[in-house]
């Protein structure tokens, strides 16, 4: 697909409408090409902790090419702050943006296409990660920076009080979750959330679930595709018969779950431990982590849940120099120690996976000393993901439909169906093309 196609599509639809808010940010102009001559001075919005810290060790060896951080809120906050910006041609220079955020940036000719100045970044990064920065064309709008490979976590302790093998498959997992309500009534394998729609996200992309790609001048929706039909239909199956609990994660009461072994294992990502570290600090020590299970045996395929990437904005009048940055942050050894020291972040640089502050395990996970190790043979099998210009409505009918089939322990096809058509109909009322 040529790499015009996302702003071709963008143009073809009516504007999407967004409240201006007075923003202060550095200069633009009109092609973002200008050569640098002198000292250059670049505007970094972004929200991971720490990042101006990052930002000075470069700031020291780079006296030239100044970065100034700008803290900000994330999600969907943030994306919109940034498409304000870029229409009022006052834009950073770099934004932070999460990988589902990139097809709504480029949409809107927010991003730049940075191809040219990133050298042999992609060779740094898994496929799978790298292709979201991507958008499936053979430009670049950004550098990946973290990523959420996702892993299965189980108590080792209940696992073997129960008897339970930990599951390669997922029919494996399924019948451990059976096994597991038989011997302990009151106990639960696990939970389906709908409050966190990444989750679910993250098990579609597993699966080979393609959400949103490009048919010629026209978006195509695939998230009632095959694959996420049977993710739906596998976790709707367990939820309805009792077999796992139908809470939603993050609250006290799950929280308690974890705590007390009342839910003895958590489908989740390599950040896991952090969280795990403040629900459940009881259960220090008697946690693992394994792959997450495979729809076939031999099988080799984990999704992706969270991760963000470095990108550079149509409006920077400095492109090379912010893009030189970019590629700095993500890729240099010094810069990534820096990260997973100040940010806490998980860095998408698979040489940094095993690195520095990631060479011991967790504290949480003591008992598993090539935990990071693990995680990044995990990460390396991420699968690509098919973002669109507009997740935050998918994920948003995913959180009400799945919401309601989840505590009512229904079908969840129908839940998926209307996901679907909720995300069709804003594309089209934004104006987009939508093949059928």
């Amino acid at each position: 697909m040529p790499h015009t196609s996302y702003r071709r599509l963008a143009a073809a639809a009516t504007s999407v409408v967004i409240a201006a808010t007075a923003l202060t940010a550095c200069g633009s102009s009109e092609d973002g090409d200008q050569a640098d001559s002198g000292p250059v001075s670049l505007t970094y919005w972004a929200w991971a902790p720490g990042m101006d810290k990052v930002a000075g060790l470069w700031n020291k060896q780079n006296p030239d090419i100044k970065v100034t951080v700008q803290k900000q809120a994330s999600g969907d906050d943030l994306v919109t702050k940034i498409i304000t910006a870029s229409k009022a041609h006052q834009a950073p220079d770099l934004v932070q943006a999460e990988y589902q955020a990139l097809p709504t940036l480029v949409s809107n000719d927010a991003l730049a296409d940075i191809a040219k100045d990133v050298g042999d970044a992609e060779s740094r990064f898994a496929p799978g990660v790298w292709e979201q920065t991507t958008l499936g064309t053979d430009a670049v709008y950004a550098v990946p920076q973290d990523s959420g490979p996702m892993m299965f976590y189980y108590r080792a302790d209940l696992f073997r009080k129960y008897g339970l093998e930990v599951p390669a498959t997922w029919d494996e997992f399924a019948k451990s979750a059976r096994a597991l309500k038989t011997k302990a009534p009151d106990k639960a394998l696990t939970t389906f959330s709908s409050n966190d729609s990444g989750l679910f996200a993250g098990l579609a992309q597993q699966a080979g679930a393609k959400w949103w790609t490009v048919e010629g001048e026209k978006w195509k929706v695939g998230i009632d595709d095959a694959a996420t039909r049977k993710v739906a239909g596998f976790w709707g199956g367990l939820v309805k018969e009792g077999a796992i609990d139908n809470q939603p994660m993050y609250t006290p009461a799950w929280n308690k779950a974890l705590n007390t072994g009342k839910q003895i294992a958590w489908v989740s990502a390599v950040w896991a431990p952090g969280t795990l570290t403040t629900a459940a600090p009881d259960t220090k020590g008697k946690w693992a982590m394994a792959p997450l299970p495979q729809w076939k045996k031999g099988e080799n395929a984990t999704g992706n849940w969270g991760g963000s990437s470095t990108a550079v904005t149509t409006d920077s009048e400095h492109r090379a120099a912010a893009a030189k940055f970019a590629t700095w942050l993500n890729t240099d050894p010094q810069a990534l120690a820096a990260l997973v020291k100040e940010g806490g972040i998980y860095p998408a640089a698979t040489a940094a996976q095993t690195s520095g502050a990631l060479t011991g395990a967790p504290e949480f996970f003591a008992g598993q000393p090539d935990f990071y190790s693990r995680a990044a043979e995990i990460a390396k099998t991420t699968a690509p993901a098919a973002w669109g210009p507009n997740v935050n409505v998918a994920y948003a009918a995913f959180k009400d439909r799945f919401g309601k089939a989840t505590k009512n322990r229904s079908d969840f096809g129908p839940a998926l169906t209307g996901m679907r058509d909720a995300t069709v109909t804003d594309l089209e009322k934004q104006g987009f093309e939508v093949a059928r």
